[in-house]
């Protein structure tokens, strides 16, 4: 989710796959917009912490048994892991976290918008710290748009009236927190001989790590484990962190990250559908206007003229790992 978005530190070759490429797109784009839904559902009964530790796990457990199928191995050197130390506190467990704070007091289609903010803090930040990323009158055209669009959403004309502020600040930190960790691992990483799922399964381990230790210090074991904001949580891990995963960096070897990264304009839509048809989310006509103006400033700032990606491994937005786009979520 994630909306996310992921600076490669190696792309794999495009294997060959039963599921057109079509439909694994379809699927992702579905996966990480209800990932919104089943965080709202899991913080009902249980806290924001406990939420992003059994999403971590569950996550962790799919891309390890990925890597015992295809005989991976941990990378090595302690360089290496203190870098995916990073990258998993910047690309998982802070922003997994946040957004699972976020939640307690804002609708889960407003989080799943403030996450496709991620292109437009990544373009911001880009400028700054990646010379190769030249401002054009396009991405800057598109990054005052799509920060239009942000404020459009929050109802910055009546003063943030009905809005939680602090709810929704928290969600914007989150997609803030994917492009700072795609420009540190871009600058750690990138180019990296181990695989990308070596490195990913190290990373989400590493996340998981985090919140095992941090989760027991600010909760207390709970009394109950209700079913469904069970399975709400294990869907999380499972298909909104593990099985994403696996289908993005597929579509990153197979299409190219330019095409692979489109599914960044699909989530929120659908995080919005899911929460307003599924939880009876109140929706606002200014929530789904600015969404549709983030979004075009999102395209804006990404677009290259003059320039065919497809296929080739250069970086993509938001995902879970460092070694993909966007994220995600």
């Amino acid at each position: 989710m994630s909306s996310v978005p992921v600076s490669p530190a190696s792309v794999p070759s495009a294997p060959r796959h039963v599921l057109d490429w079509r439909l694994r797109f379809g699927l992702l784009s579905l996966v990480w917009g209800f990932s919104f839904l089943f965080m709202k559902v899991g913080t009902e009964s249980f806290a924001p912490f406990q939420v992003t530790l059994g999403r971590l796990a569950f996550g962790t457990a799919v891309v390890a048994a990925a890597m015992a199928v295809k005989r991976e191995r941990l990378p090595r050197g302690a360089w290496t892991w203190v870098h995916l130390a990073v990258a998993g506190f910047l690309l998982n467990a802070l922003p997994f976290s946040l957004f699972a704070f976020s939640e307690l007091t804002i609708p889960s289609s407003l989080a799943g918008i403030c996450n496709a903010t991620s292109p437009l803090w990544g373009m911001a930040l880009s400028l700054v710290a990646l010379s190769e990323d030249r401002p054009t009158r396009r991405r800057v055209a598109g990054l005052g748009i799509g920060f239009l669009g942000v404020l459009t959403v929050l109802g910055v004309w009546q003063g943030f009236h009905g809005l939680d502020v602090t709810g929704t600040a928290l969600a914007l930190l989150a997609s803030l927190s994917y492009p700072v960790g795609w420009i540190y691992v871009r600058r750690t990483l990138a180019g990296s001989s181990h695989s990308h799922l070596s490195l990913t399964g190290a990373q989400l381990g590493l996340a998981t790590l985090q919140l095992a230790v941090v989760t027991p210090l600010f909760t207390s074991v709970p009394a109950a484990f209700p079913v469904l904001p069970l399975l709400a949580v294990a869907a999380l891990g499972v298909l909104g962190t593990g099985l994403a995963f696996l289908i993005q960096y597929d579509l990153v070897a197979e299409v190219g990250p330019t095409t692979a990264q489109m599914v960044t304009y699909f989530t929120p839509v659908i995080a919005t559908a899911a929460g307003v048809a599924l939880l009876g989310e109140s929706l606002s006509w200014s929530t789904p206007v600015g969404a549709v103006i983030v979004l075009a400033g999102a395209a804006l700032t990404r677009s290259r003229p003059g320039t065919g990606n497809r296929g080739k491994a250069v970086p993509a937005p938001r995902a879970p790992s460092p070694v993909r786009r966007e994220s995600r979520v």
